[in-house]
C-alpha cells in the first residue's frame, strides 16, 4: 500500500484560483482539447518527463484535481520517485494558461485497504468510457509490439482491474497568465502556510 498524503483527500474551502479556471473551463468548452494538460514530473534520475493527460474532475470537497494512468506506465515511477509535480493548462479560445504545481499520489489495487481510496479509485473507474477502459487491458505500454500483441475491444468489467491506477495532483501554487491585454495579466496563487491562500497580482 502506498503513503496516502492526507493533504489530496483532506476537505478545503473552494481555492481562490478554482474560479478562473472553471470560467475558462467553460469559456473553452467547445475545444475538445480544452480538457487536456500537461504533466511535468522528475524521473527517479532526476530528468524531467512531460506528457500530456486528461483532466478527469475534482475530488469531491477538495481541491485535489484527478486524471487516471495505466500502473504499469513511466509516470508511476516517476511520483513514487519524486511525488511533486505541476500541470500546465493553455486555453487557446481564451489565450490564458495555467501552472497547477503540488503534491501528487497513485491510487493502486494496492490501496483497497483503505476503503476511502478504494471508493474513489472505483469511482472514477465507473466513470471512463469503454473506450478509455479498453487501454488497461492492453499488452504493457512502451514495450516492443509483437505482431501477436492483443488490442482487441474489451470492454472491461464493473471493477477496477489491477493496471488501472487515479491520480490526484493537490496544487499548493498556481501561476495564471491572461496573454489578452496590453499589457498581460499575471496571477500567482500561493499558500504559505499550507492553508490560506495568498493572490499576488505579478507582472508577466
Amino acid at each position: 500500500m502506498s503513503d496516502s498524503d492526507p493533504s489530496l483527500l483532506k476537505a478545503s474551502a473552494l481555492a481562490p484560483w478554482r474560479s478562473p479556471l472553471a470560467r475558462a473551463l467553460h469559456r473553452n468548452r467547445s475545444k475538445p482539447y480544452s480538457r487536456y494538460c500537461q504533466l511535468a514530473t522528475v524521473t527517479a534520475v532526476g530528468r524531467p518527463a512531460n506528457r500530456t493527460v486528461v483532466f478527469r474532475g475534482w475530488l469531491p470537497d477538495t481541491n485535489t484535481f484527478t486524471l487516471v494512468t495505466d500502473r504499469r506506465s513511466a509516470k508511476v515511477a516517476d511520483i513514487a520517485a519524486h511525488p511533486w509535480a505541476e500541470a500546465c493548462w493553455y486555453f487557446t479560445h481564451t489565450r490564458e494558461q495555467f501552472r497547477l504545481g503540488g503534491p501528487i499520489q497513485v491510487i493502486t489495487s494496492a490501496d483497497s485497504a483503505d476503503s476511502s481510496l478504494a471508493s474513489i479509485r472505483q469511482t472514477a473507474w465507473e466513470g471512463l468510457s469503454a473506450n478509455a477502459r479498453q487501454q488497461f487491458y492492453w499488452p504493457h505500454p512502451a514495450q516492443p509490439r509483437s505482431a501477436e500483441a492483443d488490442f482487441l475491444s474489451q470492454s472491461g468489467g464493473e471493477t477496477a482491474p489491477k493496471t488501472f491506477c487515479l491520480v490526484l495532483l493537490s496544487p499548493q501554487q498556481v501561476d495564471h497568465l491572461e496573454l489578452r491585454g496590453n499589457p498581460q495579466n499575471r496571477t500567482r496563487y500561493t499558500q504559505p502556510n499550507g492553508d490560506d491562500w495568498l493572490v499576488t497580482a505579478v507582472n508577466p
